[in-house]
């Protein structure tokens, strides 16, 4: 770090005095991080920013100083001046950049006392989630969140860097736009100038970057602030950060190498140990087929298998009826398991609750045979023949689904996953990171309709008059350790192919119109090729930091529960504001009084 400008306060960092400075004064500000009495001499850890540094108070030396250092406690904010002086060889920290040296202190400056902090600052052991939310002021003090946002800078300066040289103009899109659903819901702002009308806060800035090349900027980026209004997880909140880039005259190999110049550059300035550029791609049916995800961790194995062909003309119903109507059988090799019947109704639960009707398994026996509930409804043949295509040995545990592709897919790729867990597959010291590409334009709905894969502004491949299911997308991801990390496509730039996949879609000419007639109208006045990318930088910076929870890598985030501990949003609002804005809060019923 730059050495501060001197002032009356601080001429140095405190975690950046080193054994160069014995000898010399240094006046450092900070928090009491420990304190130590031991009789004679306190002893006081001094926090800032920068790291650490031990201050010495020496009744004899300067009793004024020492005598204030009896009443300080942690987390007061103090300015001390002294001298750099090297420790007895004995009392040298290795541990702590600045343990070759402590501040033998002259003046001391007690700037602000603290209350007793609600868990400890000094420790970095496990805190109520909800107290560290409610308490965020300290908990950013804490080693941990300190250590992620500075990587966390780190990660956007590096995009801004890499973009920056490679011609990308940083501009920003508005924050209060119309409403145009992209598949969650949006967070209204009722607009006072026009009662009863709503601005929405963007979910992504799509559109604007989409007229931002029709407007013939070419290289556009944006560290984007965006919004949707759908139930919290670990690596989802209300309002989120990303990397937002759009390029024109393009097509999907530009963008991948622009992103992989980016990220390649954040791995390396990180130290992230994952193989440099150019990463492999997998085709998003491989993905399914292989991993049951598109998404998929390649970190360790337990592959799923195509098994159809082994059943042409099976008697076994489940898996006859299954291929009859369409459906598919395959499975994987759990390896050399031996699990209770109580896991193995667990495990066949975890898949009912992916949608599939129920789980086969069967363990190989040493003769070749299996034990499992179905091996009497099965020919020795296509055991056998099971038991060769997933290379299985005795004592292997086998876990096959007969339905629908997709269930298949779902239900053995959460499978896997839980497996990989319960059994520690996964190597510790292993990154793995490829693109999933040539993904379906549109996946079926429940009410018989179509839905975008990616979204509807990406362009499609085949046939827009034959069958929708047939349709490709030119879309792209980028999973890291089986976490979606980024996803962007190829634009639709013509009116005519735009207003074809809305009407696919459900959505009548006046109503995309009514919708996205500003993005309509823009196409026809001569739209360039263009496409791009959408990097989650929470999730990406959750993901180099190592923890759990983007939660843990925000400043400010929101609870599990989409709430703010720390400030009480959301809030109710007086009954003047609502009236300036035309707004009405139906008034709940009263609690029904307890009875007796």
């Amino acid at each position: 770090m730059r050495t501060p400008r001197a002032n009356g306060y601080r001429d140095a960092w405190a975690g950046e005095l080193t054994a160069a400075r014995a000898g010399q004064p240094a006046r450092v500000a900070g928090w009491v991080h420990r304190r130590r009495d031991h009789g004679g001499l306190i002893f006081i850890d001094l926090r800032d920013r920068s790291g650490i540094v031990q201050l010495v108070f020496h009744p004899d030396q300067a009793p004024a100083a020492h005598r204030a250092a009896h009443a300080l406690r942690s987390e007061h904010v103090l300015s001390a001046v002294g001298e750099v002086v090297r420790r007895e060889d004995g009392n040298v920290n290795p541990n702590l950049p600045t343990g070759e040296i402590e501040l033998n202190v002259a003046e001391l400056t007690v700037l602000a006392t603290s209350e007793t902090p609600p868990f400890p600052i000094d420790e970095d052991g496990p805190v109520d989630e909800l107290l560290r939310l409610r308490h965020r002021t300290l908990d950013l003090r804490r080693a941990p969140l300190q250590e992620a946002l500075k990587l966390r800078h780190q990660v956007v300066h590096t995009m801004r860097n890499v973009l920056t040289e490679r011609d990308f103009m940083e501009i920003e899109t508005p924050i209060l736009t119309r409403s145009t659903p992209e598949g969650a819901r949006d967070y209204l702002v009722p607009a006072r100038i026009e009662p009863g009308a709503f601005y929405a806060l963007p979910q992504s800035p799509q559109l604007f970057k989409q007229l931002l090349m029709i407007g013939g900027y070419e290289r556009y980026y944006q560290i984007a602030r965006c919004f949707r209004d759908e139930d919290t997880r670990a690596d989802r909140q209300p309002e989120f950060t990303q990397l937002d880039l759009e390029l024109s005259f393009v097509d999907e190999d530009d963008v991948i190498e622009t992103m992989e110049s980016v990220m390649g550059a954040i791995f390396s300035a990180t130290d992230f140990p994952v193989a440099p550029p150019a990463w492999p791609r997998m085709s998003y049916d491989e993905a399914l087929l292989r991993f049951g995800s598109d998404r998929p961790d390649t970190r360790f194995g337990l592959e799923i298998s195509e098994l159809g062909s082994l059943f042409a003309g099976t008697e076994f119903k489940v898996f006859a009826g299954a291929l009859a109507a369409g459906g598919v059988v395959r499975g994987l090799n759990a390896g050399a398991r031996e699990l209770p019947r109580r896991e193995l109704d667990a495990l066949t639960e975890l898949a009912r609750q992916h949608g599939a009707k129920g789980l086969v398994w069967a363990f190989v026996q040493e003769d070749g045979t299996w034990r499992s509930p179905v091996a009497k409804a099965l020919s020795a043949e296509e055991i056998a023949a099971v038991t060769g295509a997933l290379e299985a040995s005795p004592g292997d545990l086998l876990l096959i689904v007969a339905d629908s592709a997709a269930v298949a897919a779902q239900s053995l790729g959460a499978l896997r996953l839980d497996l990989a867990e319960r059994f520690s597959l996964v190597p510790e010291d292993r990154h793995d990171i490829l693109w999933i590409v040539d993904f379906p334009m549109f996946e079926p709905t429940d009410n018989g309709g179509w839905t975008a894969v990616h979204h509807p502004f990406t362009a499609p491949v085949g046939d827009l008059d034959g069958d929708p299911g047939a349709l490709r997308g030119r879309g792209y991801d980028l999973v890291l350790d089986g976490s979606e990390i980024g996803g962007g496509s190829i634009r639709t730039n013509t009116p005519e192919v735009q207003q074809k996949v809305f009407e696919i879609l459900g959505l009548s000419a006046e109503d995309a119109q009514a919708r996205f007639g500003f993005l309509l109208d823009a196409f026809r006045y001569g739209a360039p090729p263009h496409g791009g990318i959408a990097m989650g930088v929470d999730r990406i910076v959750t993901l180099l930091a190592g923890r759990d929870s983007i939660r843990d890598v925000i400043a400010f985030p929101k609870a599990a529960t989409g709430a703010d501990p720390l400030t009480g949003a959301p809030a109710p609002v007086d009954a003047a504001q609502l009236r300036e804005l035309g707004v009405r809060v139906p008034v709940r019923p009263a609690a029904p009084a307890p009875a007796g």
